[in-house]
């Protein structure tokens, strides 16, 4: 009885879901079995789409003799923005020139790269974007995260000879991985062999997931049903697509070799070139802004609109609700919002607090309707002392507010700032926390807009 209700609804969720195709236009006038045979038409043509563009990324390019493939030790690593010192936040460019081994200028992209810059000290460590410009040329691009001494690491992990000879070789084949199924049925306990695409004219077993058009196979065994399909193993099977020569590319003192370079560490200090402007407000509660003309940044912070909870007088001549801030914003792909709100709310009904997320919320769709562009990114609110006027302000009010904002929001797939959970590994019992706590939050926003 349960295996039939079952069955009954994988078909009726089949039928569901080409009936949902239907109406969204891809194969409006079907019936159901012939929309779910041109949903899979229409699921390889996206394979082959997305396979040529693989094939246009990869290089493609031959050799007969090893010693005009890249060598990491012939290639130069120099500073484009040298300085003799950085801030937390800059970018370090350097450019990459590779050469043969016989000291030519490589005329051709296509190597496989990796870049860091780290901290053995900190333990810290960030990657870097690498633009090849496809004629040997690379610029890698580090933002620098941290204070203090950093190095540069580049390695060349394959030239891009080997790139070429190992993508080529993986369309080859199927049998570089020996599947072995396990069936089992009454006293008998059979082994065959198994896999995606086997050549054979033996009777087959076919697993076939006809919804998503995934399939797998495997030799039937003598007086063994299919179904008595139970376990699968592998092993590697000594088989290669690539010549000697390609594979010598692959020997372990040709893998992951660091192209030298002369800069030595890096040094970055904490400068801090926003200044100030003091736009002659009333109170501590104007709005404040920085600007750094030189970077082109403009940081602005505004209260919220009621509630705002203060035993201070403030203007509320620039008091504006959120969501219409936020419908006053063009937004571009440099431009970046935080939205921050949650202790103010605590004294009041749940429903004042949820009220104003979803205003907020069609505000934010408003906004990345217009400008896909623009980084929202919501940072929650933080425990505080636990000592406080508890109806009042208790983290018992805040903790539904956190779990609330983190549902309303994520299906905006905007970025979130836990501060409710980074003040809790801090130990931080304070409305507001410490500045190093501040910093990390600043760093994870960072993480979203660099």
């Amino acid at each position: 009885m349960k295996q039939s209700e079952g069955i009954r609804g994988a078909s009726e969720t089949e039928k569901d879901f080409c009936l949902k195709q239907m109406r969204d236009g891809i194969c409006q006038t079907d019936t159901g079995a012939l929309c779910g045979t041109r949903m899979q038409e229409r699921k390889e043509r996206e394979v082959k789409d997305i396979l040529t563009k693989l094939d246009q990324l990869m290089p493609n390019v031959t050799f007969t003799d090893i010693k005009t493939t890249t060598c990491a030790k012939n290639s130069k690593a120099t500073i484009v923005n040298h300085q003799g010192s950085y801030c937390v936040g800059d970018h370090l460019t350097i450019r990459l020139d590779l050469f043969d081994f016989v000291g030519k200028k490589k005329e051709y992209g296509g190597d496989f790269l990796r870049a860091r810059v780290y901290s053995a000290s900190l333990k810290a460590g960030a990657s870097g974007h690498i633009k090849d410009y496809r004629n040997g040329t690379y610029l890698v691009d580090f933002t620098l995260f941290w204070e203090g001494n950093v190095r540069v690491s580049l390695l060349l992990i394959h030239p891009s000879e080997g790139v070429s000879a190992l993508w080529a070789a993986r369309k080859k084949g199927y049998d570089k991985i020996a599947f072995t199924g396990r069936f089992l049925s009454g006293t008998l306990d059979v082994s065959t062999e198994c896999g995606f695409n086997l050549t054979t004219k033996a009777e087959l077993c076919e697993y076939l997931d006809e919804r998503d058009g995934e399939a797998f196979y495997c030799v039937k065994p003598k007086n063994v049903p299919c179904d008595a399909f139970v376990q699968l193993m592998t092993s590697n099977k000594p088989v290669s697509y690539l010549t000697k020569l390609e594979q010598s590319l692959f020997h372990r003192n040709n893998i992951g070799v660091e192209i030298p370079q002369r800069f030595g560490e890096i040094r970055v200090l904490p400068c801090n070139t926003l200044k100030f402007f003091d736009q002659h407000g009333a109170g501590f509660f104007k709005t404040h802004v920085a600007l750094d003309p030189e970077r082109h940044t403009f940081v602005q912070w505004k209260k919220h609109g009621h509630p705002f909870v203060t035993k201070n007088f403030f203007s509320i001549k620039d008091n504006n609700y959120v969501s219409h801030e936020i419908d006053r914003i063009p937004g571009d792909e440099n431009t970046a919002v935080v939205i921050a709100l949650g202790q103010h709310f605590r004294p009041f009904p749940m429903h004042v607090f949820v009220r104003r997320l979803l205003n907020i919320r069609r505000a934010v769709q408003r906004l990345l309707q217009r400008s896909p562009g623009t980084r929202v990114i919501i940072r929650t609110e933080n425990i505080r002392e636990m000592h406080t006027e508890t109806e009042l302000f208790g983290d018992i009010n805040g903790y539904p507010q956190n779990l609330i904002t983190k549902d309303i929001f994520q299906v905006l797939g905007v970025g979130f700032i836990d501060a409710w959970d980074m003040s809790i590994a801090y130990v931080v019992n304070n409305v507001h926390p410490p500045s190093h706590v501040v910093w990390n939050q600043i760093v994870m926003f960072l993480t979203y807009i660099c």
